[in-house]
């Protein structure tokens, strides 16, 4: 039975050249790996629970965006990625048993009407709090309130 009041909301980025949110809606399904961030590999691990939803962003582009909706769609499980010899993301240190690097299954949900643009963000008096916007903040997977993921999707046209 799903809890919508232990719910949890994320903003996930990816860079667009790399994975996005056309790749995310044709693919349906990914692992989110290659996370190198011990805070942000946490919030996979230790935060995240299937059914949780999150705006996908795109990052490190001429015009940062959020892009559209996924969800949560697995517990976290060893990154593969750091497993593979053969990946710029292995972790000579990882094993199967103790994986260092772990990483949760995102499922594709839509993609907006319109991007968001991180201009039209910051334009929000009701998202002036939000972790994105705050000085420093370069996270690839941040806590989002669900007034701020509300009001987000209705920007994007939702």
């Amino acid at each position: 039975m799903l809890c919508f009041t232990c719910m949890k909301y994320w903003l996930m980025k990816s860079e667009p050249t790399t994975y996005s949110i056309d790749d995310f809606a044709r693919d349906k399904k990914t692992l989110w790996e290659c996370v190198r961030n011990y805070q942000a590999r946490n919030f996979m691990k230790n935060e995240m629970s299937v059914d949780d939803q999150f705006l996908f962003y795109h990052s490190s582009c001429d015009v940062p965006a959020a892009m559209g909706i996924g969800i949560i769609s697995s517990g976290a499980v060893a990154d593969p990625s750091a497993l593979d010899k053969k990946s710029e993301y292995f972790e000579p240190k990882a094993t199967k048993e103790k994986p260092i690097w772990e990483c949760v299954e995102v499922q594709f949900v839509k993609k907006f009407g319109k991007e968001v643009p991180l201009s039209d963000i910051r334009a929000q008096p009701k998202l002036r709090k939000m972790a994105l916007l705050k000085p420093g903040t370069r996270l690839s997977i941040q806590p989002v309130t669900k007034e701020e993921f509300k009001l987000i999707c209705k920007l994007g046209g939702e």
